[in-house]
C-alpha cells in the first residue's frame, strides 16, 4: 500500500503547528523558562516548511521548494538548540543564527533544478539525521546528569527517527525514492514519513514530561535542603543514605567552636555567613558521593562512603585546617571559630546507623573536652 506523501506532509504540518502554538502559549505563562519558546518556534517552522512542501505544484516552486526546505531545516536545527536550552546550557543567539543559516541555505543549491529530487532529499535527510543524533546525545546527557527518566525516553525517541532519516538518505542516494511524481512516491518513502509524524508528536509530549519531572525533582531537593547553607537537612540525609548492609562508611560529627560567642560579638548576619563559609569549605574536602547535612544550629554531619579509618580522620583534619585558614581571611573578626570533629567508621560488618552516629557524637564530645579545634576518633581509630 502506497501512502500519499502530500497528505502526510499536511498532517505533519498541522501537527507541528498545533504543538508549536501550545508550547508558545506555555512559554507566555512564565512558568516554564525559555525552552518552550525555542521548542514552539522550532515546531512552527517545521510546520510552515512542511505545509509549503505539501503545496508543491499548487504554489510557485520558490515557495514549495526554496522556502519550504529552508524553513523546515531551520526548524529542525532549532529543535537541537531547544534541547540545549532545556539542559540549561549556554546558547548564543548569534552563533545559533549563523548555524541555522549555514546549514539551511545550502539546500537552495538543490532547488535550482526542480527535478533534482534525490539530491534534495539526500541533503535534508542527512541534516535531520545528524540533528537527531545530536539531540539523542543531549537527552542522554540530561538523563545521566539529572537522573530524569523522561530524558532517557526522549533520547530513545530520537534513535528511530535518526535511523529513518539515515535510511531515507541512502534510498535517495541510490535513486529509490525519487520518481516522476512531485514527491518521488514509493511505499518505503510513504511509510517512513508516516512513522516520523508519530515520533514528532511523541517527542513534544515527552519534553513536557521532562519539565514536569525536573520540577518535581527540584521541589523534593528544596524540601530536603537547609535553606540557609544549602546542605542537606535531616530528612534529606535520611532519603539519600545509599549505603547497603556490609558496606563500609564513615561519619564525621562536626561542631563549630565558639559560634555563640561569634553571634554575640558580631551578630547573626555574620554568623550566617560563617555557616555558609563552612559548607563551602567542607564541600571542597568531600567527594561527589559524600553527603553533608546540617543537623541544627552549628552542628553538621558528613557521611563518607567506602572510606577507611585513617582516610576518614585525614579528611576531617584537612577540613579543620581548611576552615581555620578560610576564617582567618574574614576581615574584622575578633572571635575565630574552629572545628571540633568526631569520627566513627562502620567497617565491613552490619552496623546500625544510629549506633554509629552515637559513636561519632561521643568522639565529638571528647574533642570538646580535650580543648576543641581538634579531630577525635572513636575507639579503635586513630585521632589526628
Amino acid at each position: 500500500m502506497i501512502l500519499d506523501l502530500r497528505t502526510i506532509y499536511v498532517v505533519s504540518a498541522m501537527t507541528c503547528l498545533v504543538l508549536g502554538s501550545v508550547h508558545l502559549a506555555a512559554y507566555w505563562t512564565g512558568r516554564f523558562g525559555r525552552w518552550p519558546a525555542w521548542w514552539g518556534i522550532s515546531n512552527l517552522l517545521i510546520g510552515i516548511g512542511s505545509l509549503c512542501v505539501s503545496l508543491r505544484n499548487f504554489v510557485p516552486s520558490f515557495v514549495s521548494l526554496d522556502v519550504g526546505n529552508v524553513v523546515t531545516i531551520a526548524g529542525y536545527l532549532l529543535t537541537f538548540f531547544s534541547v540545549r536550552v532545556f539542559a540549561e546550557r549556554l546558547v548564543d543567539k548569534r552563533y545559533c543564527a549563523l548555524a541555522v543559516a549555514g546549514v539551511s541555505l545550502p539546500v537552495l543549491l538543490f532547488t535550482v533544478d526542480p527535478a533534482a529530487v534525490s539530491a534534495r532529499i539526500f541533503y535534508v535527510s542527512i541534516v535531520c539525521c545528524l540533528c537527531d543524533l545530536a539531540i539523542l546525545r543531549e537527552g542522554a546527557a540530561i538523563h545521566r546528569r539529572e537522573k530524569l527518566f523522561s530524558a532517557g525516553l526522549l533520547a530513545w525517541l530520537y534513535a528511530p527517527t535518526a535511523a529513518i532519516f539515515l535510511a531515507r538518505s541512502l534510498f535517495a542516494a541510490s535513486g529509490q525514492i525519487a520518481g516522476p511524481g512531485a514527491f518521488g512516491d514509493s511505499v518505503v518513502h510513504g511509510w517512513m514519513g508516516a512513522t516520523a509524524v508519530v515520533f514528532f508528536a511523541l517527542r513534544s509530549v515527552v519534553i513536557v514530561l521532562m519539565a514536569a519531572e525536573r520540577s518535581r525533582s527540584k521541589l523534593i531537593d528544596l524540601a530536603h535542603r537547609d535553606p540557609l547553607t544549602g546542605a542537606l537537612n535531616r530528612g534529606g540525609l535520611a532519603q539519600r543514605l545509599p549505603f547497603k548492609r556490609a558496606q563500609s562508611f564513615a561519619l564525621l560529627a562536626i561542631d563549630i567552636d565558639n559560634f555563640k560567642q561569634l553571634n554575640d560579638q558580631h551578630g547573626h548576619v555574620l554568623g550566617d555567613d560563617l555557616l555558609r563559609l563552612f559548607v563551602r569549605v567542607a564541600q571542597t574536602m568531600l567527594r561527589p558521593s559524600d553527603l553533608l547535612s546540617r543537623q541544627g544550629g552549628d552542628e553538621f554531619l558528613a557521611v563518607l562512603k567506602d572510606m577507611t579509618d585513617a582516610e576518614a580522620v585525614q579528611t576531617a583534619e584537612s577540613m579543620r585546617l581548611a576552615f581555620s585558614a578560610a576564617v582567618r581571611q574574614v576581615s574584622g573578626l575578633t572571635v575565630f571559630p574552629t572545628l571540633s570533629i568526631g569520627v566513627a567508621t562502620s567497617g565491613e560488618t552490619d552496623v546500625d546507623f544510629e549506633q554509629l552516629l552515637r559513636k561519632a557524637d561521643d568522639a565529638l564530645y571528647a574533642s570538646k573536652r580535650r580543648g576543641r579545634n581538634r579531630v577525635e576518633a572513636s575507639e579503635g581509630e586513630q585521632a589526628a
